[in-house]
């Protein structure tokens, strides 16, 4: 075969895998919003019944589009936040034809809240998970789940444990280990305020007086402005999300504030476990964050099958401060392995 027919050969080859891709992308396309579900229709939700040793709860979920092979399942932050600061996805993930489902975690939003704090732990957290797996036909073959702060948290420690199921992990902005979490906070961000301001945080600290009406004020000012959202206001749904809190659920296992870490996880530590996970995996960090961008880079090295996004301009919540970076990363790794 002479260059000249090679050549010819080579471009009809790209052309039909060109008009192969194009075809299963507008295959997607068209089934994306079909109904999966027979009777009533309810958008997407499924109220789904969680075992727990004290008895049978609901939690919440809502499912948008369908992809046999992409199912991103979202665990928020907090603990105690709700699914809704994730509607900034609607905008990106629906016109790539990804497949997402929301889930308020039980005690938070939408879900069932007992009332109850014993059910405030982290291993009750990962089975709760995974009946919503269950219930949600979730496997290895579509399932990938994206973890955001303490969401982070629960993903990880699910990976460990049923990294079988997983198709695909996504940690957002959080670290593998909750003393070098508070660490950071303490040995970096903490330096980077005013003297006086972080003063009168530590005097306050010191005597348990997180009521203070001028505690959280200072902090959001001069910390979370910096560190949790960057743009000027918090965008709605952050906002709806965030006034939405469970605030004993975040208290108990986080602390009286984002700034360190004095609750239940606070010990918490898997940092030596990251090299067992070996799904697919994506760690995202931002410059601002409120977890050190360097040290999630790192964790991105001990896990056979990871790779690091950094969003330059971004903090905690980069989603939304530095969100072109952030959804073009995410997106490209959903894809990468799912050639439509």
């Amino acid at each position: 075969m002479n260059i000249k027919s090679l050549t010819h050969f080579s471009l009809f080859i790209f052309l039909l895998a060109c008009n192969s891709n194009a075809k299963k992308q507008t295959d997607i396309s068209n089934n994306y919003f079909e109904l999966q579900d027979t009777g009533i229709q309810t958008g997407g939700i499924k109220m789904i019944d969680i075992e727990t040793p004290k008895g049978k709860y609901k939690v919440w979920t809502k499912r948008i589009g369908n992809n046999p092979k992409i199912k991103v399942l979202l665990l928020n932050g907090g603990p105690g936040c709700t699914h809704e600061y994730f509607e900034c996805f609607e905008s990106f993930f629906p016109k790539e034809g990804i497949e997402f489902i929301y889930y308020d975690q039980l005690a938070s939003g939408n879900s069932d809240n007992p009332n109850d704090t014993s059910f405030y732990s982290l291993p009750r957290y990962v089975e709760e998970l995974e009946q919503v797996r269950i219930a949600l036909k979730l496997n290895k073959q579509n399932f990938y789940l994206l973890g955001h702060s303490w969401g982070g948290v629960l993903a990880m420690q699910y990976a460990l444990k049923y990294q079988e199921n997983i198709k695909g992990l996504i940690i957002s902005n959080m670290m593998a280990n909750c003393l070098k979490y508070g660490q950071y906070a303490n040995d970096v961000l903490s330096k980077q305020m005013n003297p006086e301001i972080l003063d009168s945080i530590r005097v306050m600290e010191k005597k348990g007086d997180f009521k203070n009406s001028r505690y959280m004020p200072i902090l959001e000012k001069y910390f979370y402005s910096q560190h949790i959202c960057r743009l000027p206001q918090y965008p709605e749904p952050v906002k709806r999300s965030f006034n939405k809190i469970n605030n004993s659920l975040y208290t108990i296992m986080q602390g009286p504030s984002e700034f360190g870490i004095a609750g239940k996880l606070t010990n918490w530590d898997v940092s030596k476990e990251l090299k067992n996970i070996n799904v697919s995996a994506l760690v995202i960090g931002a410059k601002y964050d409120t977890m050190d961008p360097e040290y999630m880079k790192w964790m991105s090295t001990q896990m056979p099958n990871a790779q690091f996004l950094l969003c330059p301009n971004g903090s905690h919540m980069c989603m939304y401060d530095d969100q072109a970076v952030y959804f073009k990363g995410l997106i490209e790794f959903l894809k990468k392995e799912n050639l439509y």
